[in-house]
C-alpha cells in the first residue's frame, strides 16, 4: 500500500505505544472479504456462494466474497459487508415496530443489517445526503427485500426539521477521516493531513446536534466510524456527554480481539472504556470505533406526532392494482397505497405524511401503472415470500442466465397447458423477478439497467462501500 505520511506515523506510534509495530504491519496485511446472510429472504440457504467461517459477533454474517453477478447476490440472499462494519448493526439490535434512523446510510450495509433485526414491522428512515449515492442505497434495499424503509435524500438540518424527537433508535456511522480504510482503500490516504480529524470533528458534531434533536427521551444513539483518530471517537463521544446531561454509554460486549475505549486520548471520563475500538491488528477487519448511548434528559416531553400518509390513489389505479392483487396476491396485504406519478408504493404503516420530504423509495415499490394496466416491479418479486404468489415458475440455472440476460425462453411441452400472464420466476426457493407467459414462451421483465452475462468463475464482485 501507499506510504502513510509521516505525521500520521509520529502521532499514532505516540498513542500506540508498544503495540505501534503490529498497527503499522496489519497496513500490509490482505483485507478480510465478509457478507451477511438475509434473515429476511424464504430460504436463506445459499446456492453458489462458498463460506470461510463465522463472523463471531453476529448470526448471520460469514467470512468469504460474494460475487455480483451470482444467484446468492441478484436474488438478496447475501449482503456484502467489511466483517468490523457488521458490528454497527449487532451494536444497535433494533426491535420490531420501532422508529429507526440510519442518517448517513450508503450504500446500505447498515440499513439492510437494521432491517434484520426488524423483521419488516416498524419505521426505518434510511437517509442519504448525496443523491447518487442515495439511490445506490435504494437499489440495496430493493435487493434485499425491505418492505418497511423510506430512502430519503436530505441533510441532517433538513431531515431534522421533519422528524423532531421521533426515532426510538439512531445510527450514525459519521463522516470521517477514513483512517481505519487505508488497507482497503489506499487512495484515501491522499486526502490525510494532520489537520483533517479536527476538521472532520467539527463537522461531526454539527451533525450530532441534529440528531439528538431526532433522538425520542428514552432513545438510544449509536454512533460508529472508520477511524482511528481520538479527535473522531472518544473526543466526540467525551463533547457529546458533557453536552447532552442526559446521555450516558452503554457498555458494549467485546469479543475477542476487541479493545476498549481510551479515556486518556479525550477528557479521562471512565465511562469511555464502553466504546470499542477494532484494531486490525487484532480482529479479522479494518480500523473502527463504536459508542453505544441512551437519552434520558430530566424533561422527557415529546414532540408533537407528525400526521400520517394517507392512501392518494385515483379510482382507475386503486381497480388496476386490486385486479392485479386479487388475481396474483390474493393473501397479500399492503400497508398505505402511495401513488408517485404512475409509480405505486406501498408505505409502512404509521408512515408520517411526506410532503416536504424527498423520498427515493417510499416503503415496497409494487410496479407501475401503464395503460389500463398495473405491471408488478422486480422490488416486488423480491420482498415476498413466493408463497404469496398464484402463479409462480421454477427456474433452472440455465433459464436463470438466459433470464438475467434479458432473453425470453420457451417451456418445455412436458409441462402442457399453463395459463398466460404474470409468473414469480423463483430459484432456490426465493423470487427473481417476473415473467409473463404468453401460448408458453416467457416475456422478460428483468430491469435492462440490471442485465448481464453470465461467465464461469464469475470475478466481479458486490462489495460495502465506505
Amino acid at each position: 500500500m501507499a506510504e502513510l505520511p509521516k505525521d500520521y506515523q509520529t502521532k499514532y506510534r505516540q498513542l500506540m505505544g508498544d503495540d505501534a509495530d503490529e498497527f503499522f504491519a496489519a497496513f500490509d496485511q490482505p483485507v478480510v472479504k465478509a457478507f451477511r446472510v438475509n434473515p429476511l429472504k424464504a430460504n436463506q440457504q445459499l446456492y453458489d456462494t462458498s463460506i470461510n467461517g463465522q463472523v463471531p459477533w453476529g448470526d448471520w454474517g460469514y467470512f468469504g466474497v460474494a460475487k455480483g453477478h451470482s444467484v446468492d447476490h441478484t436474488t438478496g440472499v447475501i449482503y456484502s459487508q467489511e466483517p468490523s462494519a457488521q458490528l454497527v448493526g449487532e451494536i444497535t439490535q433494533p426491535q420490531p415496530g420501532e422508529r429507526v434512523l440510519d442518517l448517513a446510510a450508503a450504500p446500505g450495509g447498515r440499513s439492510t443489517h437494521l432491517a434484520s433485526f426488524m423483521q419488516q414491522q416498524g419505521l426505518l428512515v434510511s437517509n442519504e445526503i448525496f443523491r447518487k449515492r442515495a439511490q445506490i442505497l435504494s437499489e440495496n434495499i430493493e435487493r434485499f427485500g425491505v418492505r418497511n424503509a423510506l430512502v430519503t435524500n436530505h441533510s441532517p438540518q433538513e431531515l431534522s426539521k421533519k422528524f423532531s424527537q421521533y426515532f426510538d433508535r439512531i445510527v450514525l456511522d459519521a463522516p470521517c477521516s477514513g483512517e481505519g480504510m487505508f488497507r482497503k482503500d489506499p487512495e484515501a490516504i491522499n486526502y490525510w493531513h494532520t489537520d483533517y480529524p479536527a476538521e472532520n470533528a467539527t463537522r461531526q458534531r454539527e451533525i450530532l446536534v441534529e440528531t439528538m434533536n431526532m433522538l425520542k427521551p428514552g432513545g438510544t444513539l449509536v454512533y460508529s466510524t472508520c477511524t482511528f483518530a481520538p479527535e473522531e471517537d472518544e473526543q466526540i463521544i467525551a463533547w457529546l456527554l458533557a453536552t447532552y446531561p442526559g446521555l450516558h454509554l452503554v457498555d458494549v460486549p467485546k469479543h475477542d480481539g476487541m479493545s476498549d475505549g481510551h479515556p486518556e486520548w479525550a477528557d479521562g471520563n471512565p465511562e469511555l472504556v464502553k466504546a470499542v475500538r477494532l484494531f486490525p491488528q487484532f480482529v479479522s477487519g479494518e480500523g473502527h470505533f463504536m459508542a453505544k448511548l441512551q437519552y434520558q434528559p430530566e424533561d422527557e416531553s415529546t414532540a408533537k406526532e407528525p400526521k400520517l400518509a394517507k392512501t392518494n390513489l385515483t379510482a382507475d389505479q386503486r381497480q388496476y392494482w386490486d385486479d392485479f392483487q386479487q388475481k396474483f396476491l390474493p393473501s397479500y396485504q399492503p400497508g398505505v397505497l402511495l401513488a408517485f406519478g404512475d409509480q405505486l408504493y406501498a408505505a409502512p404503516t404509521g408512515t408520517p405524511e411526506l410532503k416536504g420530504i424527498q423520498v427515493l423509495r417510499a416503503g415496497l415499490h409494487l410496479g407501475t401503472f401503464k395503460k389500463k394496466r398495473f405491471e408488478p416491479s422486480l422490488a416486488l418479486a423480491l420482498a415476498l415470500h413466493p408463497d404469496t404468489f398464484t402463479q409462480r415458475y421454477q427456474l433452472n440455472d440455465e433459464e436463470w442466465r438466459q433470464y438475467v440476460h434479458g432473453d425470453t425462453f420457451m417451456l418445455p411441452s412436458s409441462m402442457g397447458d399453463l395459463t398466460n400472464g404474470w409468473y414469480l420466476l423463483e430459484l432456490n426457493g426465493n423470487g427473481v423477478g417476473f415473467g409473463k407467459l404468453v401460448n408458453r414462451q416467457m416475456k422478460n421483465f428483468y430491469p435492462k439497467g440490471l442485465r448481464f452475462i453470465v461467465h464461469e468463475n464469475q470475478a466481479n464482485l458486490s462489495d460495502d462501500v465506505y
